[in-house]
This record gives C-alpha cells, sequence and structure tokens, in this order.
C-alpha cells in the first residue's frame, strides 16, 4: 500500500490551496502544521495491525483538517471509524510473514488561538438537542456521574447559579484539589470514581480534565474530553506547555470543554495549571506565583493552540482488534500475532511522531 496523494476535507482544501493562502490564513490568524506518524512493527509474528489517529475532522473556528496520505508496505489501509463519536484513525494490516511491517502517515491540519468571552453573555445563539443534551451529559466506564462523582459534584456547585458558575467552581475545585503526579504513565486513564474513592487526587491530563468533565456531567452540564498532542512551543512563554524540537512522541495532552447556555462551548485546561505549578522553571512554583495565577485566569475560556485535536470519544473498540476497549485513542496502537504492544511504549511498536509548521 502506498498512497501518497492528500485525501482533503472540502473548506480546508480549498482554503489551503488558494493561491497566496499563506498570506490569507495569517490574516485570519491561522497556522499550517504537519505531522508524519511513522510505525514500525517490531518483531511480527502472524497478522499485525495498527491504528493510527487522526486529526478531527469535523472543522471547528479554531480547527480544521486539512488532508492525510500515507506511505509503507501495508497490504491494505483504510480510514475509519468507531461509528459513536466519529473518531478517525487510520488502521494498516500486514499480512503473516512481512518481516519489517512500517507505514509512515502525513497528517496536514490549520488552528488558531480559541478564546470565549465570558463577560458577553448571549453572544453564542447555539442551542444543544435534547438528544446532544443527553450525550454530552451521559457516564462513561470510568467517568460515572452517580454514586461518589454526583455527590462530589453537588457539594462542588453547591450555590453556583448559571452553567458558567457551576463549570468555574468545578475548575477551581479541581485546580485547588488535584495535583500533577510524574509518576502516572502517560497522560492516565481517568479513572475518577476510583480517584475519589482513595484520596489519591494525583495524575495527569487524562484524569485531571475527565475530572472536570465528570464532575460538570454529573451536575448536568455538558462536557466533553477532547484528545490531542502538542505540536509548537508555547507563545506565552511557557515552557512546561509546549515543546521543544520536532519530536512529538511523547507530547500528547488532552483538554476539555462545557457547553454554556449563551457562550456555546467553552475551552478550559485544568490539569495545564497544575502543569505550570509542577514543571514551569525552576519548579514546584506556589499557587500564588504569577505565571501559575495568569495560567489559571487564561485557561479557563481560552486554549492556545499549539496544539493538534484528535477526537473526543471515549470506551474505543479498536476495529479488527482483540482485548479490550481503550478509555480513549490518543497513542498509536498496534497489534501482533493476537496480542497487543504497549501504546503508550513507543519503543515496543514501534513509533514516532514529528511536527513542523508549514
Amino acid at each position: 500500500m502506498d498512497r501518497r496523494s492528500f485525501l482533503k476535507s472540502a473548506g480546508a482544501a480549498a482554503t489551503a490551496s488558494a493561491l497566496p493562502w499563506r498570506a490569507a490564513l495569517a490574516a485570519e490568524g491561522w497556522q499550517a502544521y504537519e505531522i508524519v506518524s511513522r510505525v514500525e512493527i517490531l518483531k511480527p509474528s502472524g497478522v499485525s495491525r495498527t491504528w493510527v489517529p487522526l486529526p478531527l475532522s469535523d472543522d471547528t473556528p479554531w480547527h480544521k483538517a486539512v488532508g492525510n496520505a500515507w506511505s509503507g508496505n501495508a497490504a491494505q489501509a483504510r480510514v475509519m471509524s468507531d461509528g459513536k463519536y466519529g473518531v478517525g484513525m487510520l488502521v494498516a494490516e500486514w499480512s503473516p510473514g512481512v518481516a519489517e511491517p512500517v507505514i509512515e502517515v502525513t497528517s496536514r491540519f490549520m488552528t488558531r488561538e480559541r478564546s470565549v468571552d465570558l463577560s458577553r453573555p448571549g453572544a453564542d445563539p447555539r442551542r444543544l438537542s435534547a438528544e446532544e443534551q443527553a450525550f454530552y451529559t451521559a457516564p462513561t466506564e470510568l467517568i460515572p456521574t452517580d454514586g461518589i462523582v454526583k455527590q462530589t459534584a453537588q457539594q462542588v456547585t453547591q450555590g453556583a447559579r448559571g452553567d458558567v458558575d457551576k463549570a468555574r467552581a468545578i475548575y477551581e475545585w479541581v485546580v485547588d484539589n488535584t495535583f500533577r503526579d510524574p509518576k502516572t504513565r502517560g497522560c492516565g486513564w481517568g479513572d475518577i470514581k476510583s480517584m475519589l474513592e482513595s484520596g489519591n487526587l494525583g495524575g495527569k491530563c487524562g484524569d485531571l480534565n475527565a475530572m472536570f468533565v465528570g464532575l460538570a456531567r454529573a451536575a448536568g452540564l455538558p462536557a466533553r474530553d477532547i484528545y490531542g498532542l502538542r505540536v509548537a512551543p508555547s507563545m506565552y512563554g511557557y515552557r512546561s506547555l509546549g515543546v521543544g524540537s520536532p519530536n512529538v512522541t511523547r507530547a500528547q495532552h488532552c483538554r476539555a470543554e462545557f457547553f454554556a447556555k449563551g457562550y456555546g462551548w467553552v475551552p478550559v485546561d485544568p490539569a495545564d495549571v497544575r502543569k505550570v505549578i509542577l514543571e514551569e522553571p525552576p519548579g514546584n512554583l506556589p499557587a500564588g506565583d504569577a505565571k501559575v495565577a495568569a495560567a489559571r485566569k487564561r485557561l479557563f475560556g481560552a486554549w492556545e493552540m499549539n496544539w493538534l485535536a484528535y477526537n473526543m470519544g471515549h470506551d474505543i473498540a479498536l476495529p479488527g482488534a482483540s482485548g479490550p476497549k481503550l478509555s480513549y485513542l490518543m497513542y498509536i496502537n498496534a497489534q501482533t500475532g493476537g496480542m497487543m504492544r504497549d501504546q503508550l511504549d513507543p519503543d515496543s511498536v514501534k513509533y514516532a511522531i514529528t511536527a513542523r509548521a508549514v
């Protein structure tokens, strides 16, 4: 399989191919990026497969997919979806006997800064349908909305009026009561019930932002995780909130957002506030530090878009895979001889991801 021509989404492709497209994009605040994901399956046995997450296919005011291309020696490769959340992935398969299964996936996308002015109620007239409301307040396997999660949400939001006030109360509670645990593998899986029951509220973005989403949903506030990848340095001077080289193999990062009447979907990222506290030089900053305070204020209502969005899915069943569902698809997965490789260890697969501004 060697597919080198880009498959483009209609709107973004037209923009990206317009004549002075670079100037036009810059004038509107857009920056184009390219990531290359290279997968080699070590010591293959029998049929081998890989599942490579692709950029969010639905265009938003802050993120647009341009297209994907791939090359390699797979017997077949095609774009597939989980069917519930629209989680896009390239699924490649090799027949038994291929000594060195390899595929390289190139994805292009565009992003621009995202911010919601919370001083302007009613600026966004969008409403969620009853079905959407139910969908974005529903529990997942690791994010229940009853029991201790419900009890905690009620305590945290007691006295809060309106969607934004509820979300802010939850955001501040997560920042104040959780911590970033460097010993957590990967980004954490977001088992918030266990975190609350044990009283150990440490983890990484997959845990801390899942806590925000779970408490919001339990409080009746539509919310969702968005899984992705950092692809560039932070232009706000935060070393911990960007990447320092083209190698972004371990730069996965999930975020969160909630829906508020009159504002639409509002971005938040309490996990990154805790990351600034722990990792921003010189490290272990006090909560009152100026950099922490600035991040805390900004990350309720805004995202810096040096970041690729993959999807918003939970409880993902990989097409053709053996084994349990994934909590989310943010890492490259691989299987050979009927056994899944460790997605959190790029060297077990082996895979690498590089990024560059276009």
